[in-house]
């Protein structure tokens, strides 16, 4: 009984072969058919496809990245409409603002209340009350049951509009919760923003509030062939001196220094940090570099309350510009951040630069406006007609057509009968809602007094209609007034707090150049814990060349403390590109090389001659003019001493084996002519010859 299969119920079972294919067919076809790599996967791997994909796009458009539209959060956007429907001007707890927000955002108490506060230090939004924590010093803010908020003027003015919001359930259905908000601020550029998500990730740095309108301004103004040239840097809380060289408009990195002042008594106090770090994380770095012998700091008090003040006392005789570098190098007083720029445009992931997202938040700038100027327009013309209905009932005394009517469609009709004269005075059609408005019109509303008073405010009506209409037809001009009016009643309030200038890189080794002494003691000990004669002087960050009496040679770091024995012969900061002579014997044999060590590995160890049976007899940098050798007396040895001249042969690499130079057994060798050497002698004595 042959079998069947539902294949698209089951699509990973196989259909039957029919008796051709399965003639035709080899074991190598009947096994691929099984190979998971060349086949379709079943239903559970569409499963996992499927519940990561929707799990990836939840992190990336409902937790970390913040959107163009508003520059915020969810939560930070669940937060803000919580505010707003609790706002009544007066502070409230944040555990109620917390709650609240819980009705809207699927997570926990914890991760509202930091977002909060977070929100808040950054000032523009929130408005605190009670111990926030401390930005300088990075001390933590208090229980949310202890402290208060509310919205700034700032928040409550430019941040909402009910009419321009598009809604939608929240989590549970229970409620609505904005999409964006209608916001007309460039939020995301002044309030930065961190996140984390499934493959990407978002750094954007904060921006100068005043700044980003002005700039706002000239985008305004531009014309279509000359587009306005923005300079946006970033302005971070903390202050503090920044080189924006490689910013690259939001997709590079930032060089952050903090502000060091210099003061008598040989004191400098830090009074502005670099964004990202914190007085505490300041001053243990400092600490930890005067433990190393870095900095020449002898003592560290830390002032700060309100504002940044670090006083450091300098060691005896320190030069306080060589401290400053010195901070700057090995502490936490110069540091980097990069920044690149990704948010949610329309619900989708992109990344863009500082002056793409600025020119978006105009555009939107320009909609919001236009859409508030149109429904101020709406609700004028809605007063306007209910304003002049009024004025044409009482005046042409109308409702006296109602007193013989019987019923409520006589009455409706008889005041229908009596405006169609009157059309022309109106804008728009008369409709029942407006009949209903005009049965409700209260008796004193028809005395002298009200009726002047109602022609009045059709006049200011009709006034700030035609203003309406005027902003309408020139909305950039509108908005550039816009603008101009935020700048003038917070450009005190926020100025701005980071310098940007450039930075002179600093030569670390030059600052460490004489940092550790090399000491050699009597017992065949070398280094920086070493108590003796001091061989060298070198930076931690050198690296240094060893080299024995037998050739062998090491590159190492600074060693706290080595046994060398008394067979060393080189110890020197190392350069593979120096150019060395050696001169070695090795079974009775004398050689002479010229070498460069070129590349290493360190910590390894290498030889310079044939091994360890060989032996040194002369090294030292560079090329001498001549090595100058006295040999022991032999039987029958009619040449005593010889000169050699090492600049005819080639510089080759340090395992060659070197030219032969003799085979005579030398008591006496230098590059110098020494006391052993016989003058009288040397004129009868040949060169020696590298073979």
């Amino acid at each position: 009984m042959s079998k069947t299969n539902d294949t698209d119920e089951f699509p990973f079972v196989e259909e039957e072969l029919n008796g051709e294919e399965l003639e035709n067919a080899s074991p190598d076809d009947a096994e691929k058919e099984f190979d998971p790599m060349s086949r379709e996967h079943g239903p559970l791997k569409q499963l996992v496809d499927f519940n990561f994909l929707q799990y990836a796009s939840y992190v990336i458009c409902d937790r970390a990245i913040p959107a163009i539209e508003d520059g915020l959060k969810p939560v930070q956007r669940r937060i803000m409409h919580s505010l707003k429907d609790k706002d009544d001007g007066r502070f409230i707890k944040v555990a109620n603002i917390v709650g609240h927000t819980m009705q809207y955002h699927p997570h926990g108490d914890a991760s509202i209340a930091d977002a909060l506060v977070t929100l808040a230090n950054k000032r523009y939004l929130i408005e605190g009350q009670g111990n926030y924590g401390n930005i300088f010093t990075g001390d933590r803010a208090a229980a949310s049951r202890y402290i208060e908020c509310r919205l700034t003027e700032l928040a409550r003015k430019e941040l909402f509009n009910k009419e321009l919001t598009e809604w939608i359930a929240s989590y549970d259905g229970r409620n609505k919760e904005p999409v964006t908000l209608p916001c007309k601020l460039p939020l995301m550029l002044m309030l930065g923003a961190e996140g984390i998500a499934v493959g990407l990730s978002t750094s954007i740095m904060p921006h100068n509030f005043i700044e980003l309108l002005e700039a706002q301004i000239e985008i305004l103004r531009e014309k279509k062939r000359t587009p306005a040239v923005l300079n946006l840097l970033p302005d971070f809380q903390t202050g503090g001196l920044m080189d924006v060289s490689d910013y690259n408009k939001g997709n590079g990195k930032i060089k952050l220094r903090a502000k060091i002042e210099m003061r008598k008594n040989n004191r400098l106090v830090i009074t502005e940090v670099p964004a990202g770090t914190t007085t505490e994380s300041l001053t243990a770095s400092i600490e930890d570099a005067v433990k190393k012998k870095k900095v020449a700091v002898r003592q560290i008090d830390d002032f700060t309350a309100e504002k940044v003040e670090i006083e450091l006392t300098l060691s005896q005789g320190a030069s306080q510009e060589k401290v400053i570098q010195t901070l700057f190098a090995f502490t936490k007083c110069e540091t980097s951040v990069s920044s690149r720029l990704i948010c949610l445009r329309e619900n989708r992931p992109v990344e863009m630069t500082v002056d793409e997202v600025l020119r978006e938040n105009t555009a939107q700038l320009l909609r919001i406006l236009e859409g508030e100027l149109k429904l101020r327009k709406a609700k004028l013309l809605d007063d306007f007609h209910q304003k002049t209905l009024v004025q044409i009932f009482v005046e042409n005394r109308i409702y006296k057509l109602i007193e013989e009517c019987k019923t409520y469609e006589e009455v409706t009709a008889a005041v229908y009968t009596g405006l169609k004269p009157f059309k022309k005075l109106l804008r728009r059609p008369v409709v029942d809602e407006d009949i209903e408005m005009l049965l409700g019109v209260r008796i004193k509303r028809i005395s002298l007094f009200d009726i002047n008073k109602n022609r009045q405010d059709i006049e200011n009506i009709l006034a700030e209609l035609a203003e309406v209409e005027k902003n309408l037809g020139a909305l950039n001009g509108y908005a550039i007034r816009y603008l101009k009016h935020l700048i003038k009643d917070y450009k005190d309030e926020y100025p701005r707090r980071t310098t940007a200038t450039g930075f002179k890189e600093i030569e670390v080794r030059e600052l460490t150049a004489t940092e550790l002494q090399i000491n050699r003691d009597e017992n065949g000990y070398i280094g920086t814990s070493v108590k003796g004669e001091t061989i060298l002087e070198c930076s931690s960050l050198d690296r240094l060349l060893v080299v024995w009496g037998d050739g062998k040679y090491k590159v190492m770091p600074p060693p706290d403390k080595l046994f060398v024995d008394d067979s060393l012969s080189y110890c020197e900061i190392f350069d593979r590109e120096k150019q060395f002579t050696a001169v070695y014997t090795h079974e009775r044999i004398t050689f002479l090389k010229r070498f460069t060590f070129g590349g290493v590995i360190m910590n390894k160890d290498y030889y310079c001659s044939q091994g360890e049976q060989s032996k040194l007899q002369l090294f030292i940098e560079g090329t001498p003019e001549a090595v100058y050798v006295k040999y022991h007396k032999a039987k029958n040895q009619r040449i005593h001493q010889q000169r050699f001249n090492p600049s005819d042969i080639a510089v080759k690499g340090v395992k060659s084996r070197g030219n032969r130079m003799t085979t005579k057994s030398i008591k006496y060798i230098g590059s110098e002519p020494g006391r052993w050497w016989d003058n009288d002698e040397a004129d009868a004595a040949p060169n020696g010859v590298l073979l």
